[in-house]
């Protein structure tokens, strides 16, 4: 591989792994994101970012270029929790480890690898003197993503007043441009019934027994649920159920099930709590329907509450957006990429989903390690992530402004 892009990237690659390492070992759940944060800021302006802000959430914004275009990339520094322990049988979550050619522990796929290659990719360029005159670029490294998915960006737009063009999301692609993937939402339904003592059940109303109905058929529509390509099938599932009553003697007074349900594309909220509504198991219980809301604080303190309902979004192939992509990739990397869609949801429910701003894809690792035991990333993949951040931002700013 010998572009000049990748050639630089390669001098520093070492750099970007121990930095990788460093940042994989300050552990930064959803809303805990703060040390990691405030290290990422030092870093920025030691690298030479021309500004770099903590917003009222704690994302972190740096910027590099003056330019009236303004692109960004997006990457989340928060992480899942370890899980069970005992499973991480060849490496600790913490702290992260260099091995193999690799870096291990939690995050370094999911996703602060993706963070650091954008971080080194954007100075890089800047040491490099390739900034285009008419970009401003925003690398953000993005809070309660893990929790929240696009929420962060939901203030970003509407609180922070930025816009970009478009929108590069580091998530992991195992280097391939992704273009898009289906929504999601997270969905109650609850049914109400009369307690009584368990000795004489048939004094009471058992809610327990009406959501039996209403699971089968849910079991039954996530069977009738159409393909829609690219993006495959939405699919509706049952992740938990709970109960109360007034003791485990009694006759449960009102029973509740959790629904995470994934959206394809020409789903969305309205149709989807439509399909729930003309269940049989659902009229004939009267059963109550929630979409759910997240009001979590983040790491400064502040709530900013949204519905848990997270869009579908899609780029089409043809649009700039995608070729810039496609062209920079080939000139960074000397090779045709894979184009396709993420499996799990990211950012862009809110970037492009909610907002209309075009997102794509790419990030070193791979989708499998996400939320994994031994959570690993190759540095080779990060090298070739900023060379390709970098190309996609030369290649990109040859392209027309986008209509408004």
């Amino acid at each position: 591989m010998s572009s000049m892009l990748y050639q630089e990237a390669k001098k520093r690659e070492d750099a970007m792994a121990n930095f990788l390492k460093d940042i994989v070992s300050i552990p930064s759940l959803s809303s805990q994101e703060g040390d990691v944060v405030k290290f990422l800021e030092n870093a920025m302006k030691e690298m030479g970012y021309e500004e770099v802000v903590i917003d009222g959430m704690g994302n972190l914004l740096g910027r590099i270029g003056n330019g009236p275009r303004v692109i960004a990339f997006d990457g989340h520094c928060d992480t899942v929790d370890i899980g069970d322990i005992g499973l991480w049988d060849k490496v600790q979550p913490y702290p992260g480890k260099i091995a193999d050619g690799k870096v291990y522990g939690r995050g370094a796929a999911d996703q602060k690898g993706g963070v650091t290659s954008s971080i080194f990719a954007v100075a890089m360029l800047k040491e490099l003197n390739l900034i285009p005159e008419d970009l401003t670029i925003w690398v953000v490294a993005s809070v309660q993503e893990e929790d929240c998915d696009g929420l962060c960006w939901q203030y970003i737009i509407q609180e922070g007043n930025l816009r970009p063009e478009v929108v590069v999301c580091t998530e992991p692609t195992s280097l391939q441009i992704y273009r898009g993937h289906r929504g999601r939402m997270e969905i109650e339904i609850e049914t109400k019934g009369v307690s009584c003592h368990g000795s004489a059940p048939e004094r009471g109303d058992n809610a327990v027994y009406k959501m039996a109905d209403i699971i089968k058929d849910i079991e039954q529509l996530n069977e009738r649920l159409e393909v829609k390509e690219p993006l495959g099938k939405g699919t509706v599932t049952i992740s938990h159920i709970r109960s109360t009553s007034p003791s485990l003697c009694a006759v449960a007074d009102s029973c509740t099930i959790h629904l995470d349900r994934r959206l394809t594309l020409g789903e969305n909220e309205e149709t989807s709590v439509a399909e729930l509504n003309a269940l049989p198991g659902v009229q004939k219980a009267k059963a109550e329907i929630r979409v759910l809301e997240y009001a979590v604080p983040s790491w400064t303190g502040l709530t900013y509450p949204t519905k848990k309902y997270f869009p579908t979004w899609f780029i089409p192939e043809e649009t700039p957006y995608v070729q810039s992509a496609v062209k920079g990739f080939k000139d960074a990397l000397g090779e045709d990429p894979v184009v396709a869609h993420w499996v799990f949801s990211t950012n862009g429910v809110s970037i492009a989903g909610m907002f209309g701003i075009p997102v794509i894809g790419f990030g070193p690792g791979h989708e499998r390690f996400a939320h994994f035991p031994n959570e690993e990333i190759d540095i080779e993949h990060l090298t070739r992530a900023a060379a390709f951040y970098a190309s996609f931002v030369l290649e990109y700013a040859k392209t027309d402004v986008p209509a408004k």
